[in-house]
């Protein structure tokens, strides 16, 4: 029974979004949507001796309201630098600090300007170092109808769909009829089983990028992410 989850791709998301893609079979990211100010899809959050930072790639400003994730470009260059650096300095002394940040490096020396493309390159390496086999695709490989719910309903008949799993925070808008007339389950994920792991920098903090989860724990990052260990 093939389940798919669609979701807008996010800049070095929080293990919570990588559980999520290793419960399904299928990802899609549902990036020829608005690009949004001041949410996931350019920056997040890492950990420091001083607090929480985050990391924000540079879009303009006019992208904000005017263009969907997938057409949106970073303004310069300068943050790749910048965000290897404050990687850097907030983690050098974290148990797998070199390894990881020898993964990391690479990808942040890339000379992709498309927000989207900048967030499929770290979500895939990330799954790869994790162990994530799921099958990540783009919304714009499948036909599809216009309308929030029944967009998502034609992209999960294109994708073959028995089930869909949506976030919690989807409770609130997704017309569970429509799925129900094609006949696909829609099932609610929950993030509940994300226990603690080892984190430097003080008490633990669980909305944090992916990046402090494999800083702390290495090749030991699949045991904490519930779906990935099943």
């Amino acid at each position: 029974m093939k389940k798919v989850a669609i979701l807008q791709s996010a800049y070095i998301p929080w293990r919570g979004y990588f559980d999520l893609i290793a419960s399904v079979d299928t990802f899609i990211f549902y990036d020829d949507v608005q690009f949004s100010q001041g949410d996931w899809r350019n920056r997040n959050i890492i950990r420091t001796n001083s607090g929480p930072k985050w990391l924000t790639i540079p879009v303009p400003k006019k992208h904000r309201i005017q263009k969907n994730i997938c057409d949106v470009e970073c303004s310069n260059m300068n943050w790749q630098m910048d965000h290897l650096n404050k990687l850097s300095e907030s983690y050098r002394k974290s148990k797998y600090f070199s390894s990881v940040f020898d993964l990391l490096k690479p990808l942040y020396e890339r000379d992709e300007t498309y927000i989207s493309k900048i967030n499929h390159s770290f979500i895939k390496s990330i799954c790869d170092y994790i162990g994530i086999t799921t099958n990540i695709t783009w919304s714009w490989d499948y036909q599809s109808a216009t309308g929030k719910t029944e967009r998502l309903v034609d992209l999960c008949r294109a994708a073959g769909a028995a089930t869909y799993v949506s976030g919690p925070a989807a409770k609130s808008y997704l017309d569970v009829g429509l799925f129900d007339e094609a006949g696909i389950a829609v099932e609610w994920f929950s993030y509940d089983g994300l226990e603690p792991y080892p984190q430097i920098h003080g008490a633990f903090e669980n909305q944090v990028s992916i990046v402090d989860l494999l800083f702390n724990a290495g090749p030991e990052s699949r045991r904490y992410i519930p779906s990935a260990r099943e």
